[in-house]
């Protein structure tokens, strides 16, 4: 009969297994994240966490829950996203991982002119629908960059930030809101530099990516040096998809205080789909 294994051995085995499901789990399935920024806006604010899925579009080292800076070319069971999804992708140069739109697809033609969209010769529909009116609070002050100049009161005496929405079409009819604030001076001086990129065409096995908040994300528009994601970025780098939005905060919560875990919480953002609307 095999002697017992020594109690701390039987301990450190099963919080090894227990280790390894989790890694596999979040690498493999689904994987939490935290939004640390309103580059996303409307659709994601600061504060949000959101579940992300791993397998729509095949794994590769990005998928890991831990995976380094330069991603390996291999991928496996690999596949290509669609337009519209929102994804997770690795900056290459920090290993960062960062969430935007898919916007162009390989072999496309894209470009942006005085801060519109246009793909493959053809200007991106989109209309103009007033005003975003998103509650500030201490997670999303409203009050850094060209957004500050839109932080203002709403009918009911609170302050919201009020930023231009446009709602876009992508070819094939996926839909979502933008923020955009043109190419003109606003009163702080502010002229968005992401509003006239290329045109280029995007290479096979590379997709396009775009912030939501188009004059406050650094996405494939922009260098690596200045932290965005050095134009098409190749589909290695993506770690999977966003689906919903589990909890959100707004950033009242304090740690001496266990309540106000519970008083932070943005109830009305719970369960939100992520999937653009068709």
């Amino acid at each position: 009969m095999a002697a017992a294994k020594p109690g701390w051995k039987r301990t450190v085995g099963g919080w090894a297994v227990t280790f390894g499901v989790f890694f596999l789990f979040q690498s493999a399935v689904a994987r939490p994240y935290y939004i640390p920024s309103g580059s996303m806006m409307p659709t994601l604010r600061t504060g949000d966490r959101l579940v992300a899925s791993k397998f729509p579009y095949g794994f590769s080292q990005a998928s890991l829950m831990i995976h380094g800076k330069d991603i390996a070319a291999l991928r496996l069971f690999g596949g290509t996203p669609a337009r519209g999804d929102i994804v997770i992708v690795v900056r290459r140069g920090d290993g960062e991982d960062l969430i935007k739109r898919v916007i162009g697809l390989p072999g496309d033609t894209l470009e942006v002119r005085h801060g519109r969209l246009i793909l493959n010769g053809k200007a991106v529909p989109r209309t103009a629908r007033g005003r975003a009116m998103i509650p500030v609070d201490a997670a999303l002050p409203c009050d850094e960059g060209p957004i500050a100049a839109f932080r203002r009161r709403g009918p009911d005496g609170k302050l919201y930030c009020q930023p231009p929405l446009y709602r876009e079409t992508l070819p094939g009819g996926v839909s979502y809101d933008v923020i955009d604030l043109g190419d003109t001076i606003l009163p702080n001086g502010y002229v968005s530099p992401g509003d006239s990129y290329g045109p280029i065409t995007i290479p096979a096995g590379h997709v396009f990516l775009m912030g939501d908040n188009r004059d406050q994300s650094a996405d494939s528009r922009f260098a690596s040096a200045h932290k965005g994601l050095g134009g098409p970025v190749p589909l290695q780098t993506i770690a999977g998809r966003a689906e919903f939005v589990t909890l959100s905060y707004d950033g009242e919560g304090a740690w001496l205080n266990p309540l106000s875990y519970i008083t932070s919480i943005r109830w009305a953002r719970t369960g939100t789909t992520l999937r653009p609307a068709q």
